[in-house]
């Protein structure tokens, strides 16, 4: 399924349908050279200059907000079917990479370990920043991920971290996911040398 061609304003809007507008990316716009390609540098967590938004930024790319879309509508997807709407959005030969664990490669063997039902397991995840290459057929986006489940007790479970996507336009003009990587939320302040308590 190819994306159709839409204005600025109009994919502003459709995003912000899928993207809560209380975002704050960690990245914020510098002066650009040329107009028509963004630049950004990563600010520290939490910090705002008041317009750092992807979705209400103007002067975003046609390419970052096609990775936009792109990322709002796979996680709209993967909320409502779980493991097998994941898969979906993969390429034949994808990988994913998940902390301490071998790369998987291809889009069967995902498939494999893909296997949660979204009634048990939610995976959700906002983006919070993307980046298009120079040829347009290819970039990634990045943000906060969290899972959430019971365990046997019926208590709750929740995983948090970071992700990384990475996009490919196909031959037939679709995009599919070649990378997806994440890794767990860095330990608070202090936390990395702190003896086990008893």
């Amino acid at each position: 399924m190819s994306i159709p061609v839409m204005s600025s304003q109009r994919r502003s809007r459709w995003i912000a349908v899928l993207l809560p507008l209380s975002l704050t990316p960690l990245f914020a716009q510098t002066p650009q050279t040329p107009p028509t390609s963004p630049k950004y540098t990563i600010e520290p967590f939490g910090k705002s200059n008041g317009n750092n938004n992807p979705v209400t930024q103007p002067t975003l790319s046609p390419g970052v907000l096609t990775l936009l879309e792109l990322e709002g509508r796979f996680a709209q997807d993967v909320a409502a079917g779980g493991g097998k709407a994941f898969v979906k959005w993969f390429a034949e030969d994808a990988v994913t990479l998940n902390n301490g664990l071998p790369p998987v490669v291809g889009r069967t063997a995902i498939a494999a370990q893909a296997q949660w039902d979204p009634k048990q397991y939610q995976l959700t995840w906002i983006p919070q920043g993307a980046q298009m290459g120079p040829s347009n057929d290819m970039g990634f986006t990045w943000g906060h991920y969290e899972g959430h489940s019971t365990d046997r007790a019926g208590q709750p479970i929740t995983k948090a971290g970071r992700y990384m996507t990475v996009w490919k336009r196909q031959p037939n003009g679709d995009w599919k996911v070649a990378m997806d990587a994440s890794a767990d939320e860095p330990a608070g302040a202090g936390e990395c040398c702190a003896l086990p308590k008893p």
